[in-house]
């Protein structure tokens, strides 16, 4: 078994969890942009009823408006369960980034002390 410096061991077990977390950014903020797609797609014009005329297309309009409202309240219910997660997701990808950079400095900062004084030059 070699003796891998630790640091460079730390470095790339934090990179490949940052990874992992920016991956989990980016599906919650696609999850959350979908339903934000489809909450937009409810906001359309007046119904037209095509053939329908006075209380049919009246009725018709009604009746697509509650169900539109239904499905805006479930996507709402589900929009802000996505930006609950997708807030998560930021911070851990945040705390992630956090530490691969701590973990990079540190091993510049090794690497420095390793070098002979005539080598900083």
């Amino acid at each position: 078994m070699s003796k891998e410096d630790p640091l460079a061991r730390l470095g790339t077990i934090a990179a490949v969890i940052l990874d992992g977390r920016l991956s989990e950014l980016r599906r919650c903020a696609a999850a959350r942009d979908e339903s934000l797609a489809q909450i937009a797609g409810l906001q359309c014009g007046p119904v037209t009823a095509g053939d329908l005329e006075g209380a049919a297309a009246a009725l018709a309009a009604l009746t697509y408006q509650r169900w539109a409202d239904e499905r805006r309240r479930t996507l709402n219910q589900i929009l802000a369960r996505q930006t609950a997660e997708w807030i998560d997701a930021t911070e851990a990808a945040r705390r992630a980034f956090g530490r691969d950079e701590a973990l990079k400095t540190l091993a510049r900062r090794a690497d420095l002390t390793r070098l002979a004084p005539d080598q900083l030059s």
